[in-house]
């Protein structure tokens, strides 16, 4: 068989059933169309996981389709602040999964993906989610001070 370094294993006595990589896949038109509806576009691997909009790096995680895509860092929100079709949720193994407009669980968070937040884009969202707008600013500031070569953190301002 060749590398079959990018599927994701099967658990239990069937994890040798999986198709070489080689192998037909008649699902791949489907696959890369659900990927561009919910917005998984990131760079896939060996490219680093930055931003293509913007140059900020994401925290990239492979999709249950096998296409990646770029999760704002280290940002877990209150799912029902999230507008449907951009609530990521990253299982165990470290894949991603989009819940669609399924209802969020109460009290559940999720993971927003970068492309809502990329001080690159225009949203006709901007403005219906004040606190998107709040990440959207801070991602412009971050893209400023990586463009102006400033890598090292500011210090906090003195209020109080």
């Amino acid at each position: 068989m060749g590398d079959d370094s990018s599927l994701i294993p099967l658990p239990g006595p069937d994890h040798h059933r999986q198709p070489s990589p080689d192998a037909p896949r008649p699902w791949e038109n489907t696959d890369r169309a659900q990927a561009a509806m919910e917005g998984a576009t990131g760079p896939e691997p060996p490219e680093p996981p930055n931003c293509r909009h913007c140059g900020l790096t994401c925290d990239r995680r492979v999709t249950y389709y096998g296409i990646h895509v770029l999760l704002e860092p280290d940002l877990f929100v209150p799912a029902h602040m999230v507008p449907a079709w951009h609530r990521w949720y990253v299982d165990t193994n470290d894949t991603a999964w989009n819940s669609r407009e399924a209802e969020p669980s109460p009290g559940g968070f999720c993971r927003i993906p970068h492309l809502i937040a990329c001080p690159g884009l225009k949203l006709e969202e901007i403005g219906l989610w004040r606190w998107l707008d709040a990440v959207r600013q801070e991602n412009a500031r971050r893209a400023r001070r990586k463009a102006d070569g400033e890598d090292a953190p500011e210090a906090l301002p003195n209020i109080g």
